[in-house]
């Protein structure tokens, strides 16, 4: 696998990728598609530019070889914390997420993180995402105790099909 971060040139096919891999039919041949609990687009091409434009986020691009297909992808960001980063868009293409990359990636990504001062990475995840809760568990992210409001009646991120939809925040050592 190689590791490189997105360029402009990349936020079209990047887009595609993390809306298939969160929501899309692809995805439901994953474990860990959201379609069941929120509809249309996870990320757009101008907010991914808008991302990479404004320097304080690096998202990792993961592929078998240059100019292959992605295989996932990653958004990795320091916090007015400089020791705290937060990882989010986390995505791995749905129909090869039995082949552990995953792992692979987000092994990747604490690594860069630590290697840039991190000491902790902080994630949120939708509260009933329960097998992706479990998956991140495993990986030793813990619990805060805190919540974050999901963004309803901000359309970039999706239509929600429930009510109660709020992010559970998690924590890392990176030790």
């Amino acid at each position: 696998m190689i590791f490189v971060p997105a360029t402009y040139a990349d936020v079209d096919e990047l887009a595609t990728f993390v809306n298939n891999a969160y929501r899309g039919k692809s995805a439901e041949a994953g474990w860990a598609s959201e379609a069941k609990v929120i509809g249309g687009q996870r990320i757009d091409s101008a907010i991914l530019a808008d991302t990479i434009a404004n320097g304080k986020a690096t998202i990792l691009l993961m592929r078998d070889a240059d100019n292959a297909p992605l295989a996932g992808c990653v958004s990795l960001e320091s916090t007015d914390e400089p020791a705290v980063w937060y990882l989010s868009m986390l995505a791995i293409d749905p129909q090869r997420q039995a082949e552990r990359l995953g792992r692979t990636l987000l092994s990747y990504a604490e690594d860069h993180m630590k290697a840039r001062g991190a000491q902790r990475v902080r994630i949120t995840v939708i509260w009933l995402r329960h097998t992706l809760v479990e998956w991140y568990e495993r990986r030793g992210y813990r619990r805060t105790g805190e919540t974050e409001p999901f963004p309803y009646g901000d359309q970039r991120f999706g239509m929600p099909l429930r009510g109660d939809l709020y992010f559970e925040v998690f924590e890392k050592a990176l030790n």
